[in-house]
């Protein structure tokens, strides 16, 4: 978790894409977070990498434990990295799909 962490900026933010404020700040992230990597079967699958400049898209299927049981989402993340470090983070989430 915390080498994870530590790709984001201190005062980093993520969004659900295009302007919805889910988390502000390491602590907020890592509260949003650290729940989904205590899931066994957390994978995440990198379909596509795009990037342009300082911008990082990318479009991964990710499995996990949903409160509804097992299954997976695809998702676009959208990645701003200034100083090496992701300053946002947006997410598009696809549809929910249970095993």
């Amino acid at each position: 978790m915390d080498a994870w962490l530590a790709t984001y900026a201190p005062e980093a933010r993520q969004y659900e894409h295009p302007a919805t404020l889910l988390a502000m700040g390491r602590d907020e992230i890592r509260a949003r977070t650290e729940p989904r990597f205590a899931e066994p079967n957390l994978h995440a699958k990198l379909l596509q990498r795009s990037v342009a400049a300082n911008v990082v898209i990318d479009h991964e299927v990710v499995t996990r434990t949903f409160p509804e049981g097992p299954g997976s989402i695809e998702l676009v993340c959208i990645y701003v990295v200034e100083d090496g470090l992701i300053q946002t983070a947006s997410f598009v989430f696809g549809e929910t799909q249970l095993d």
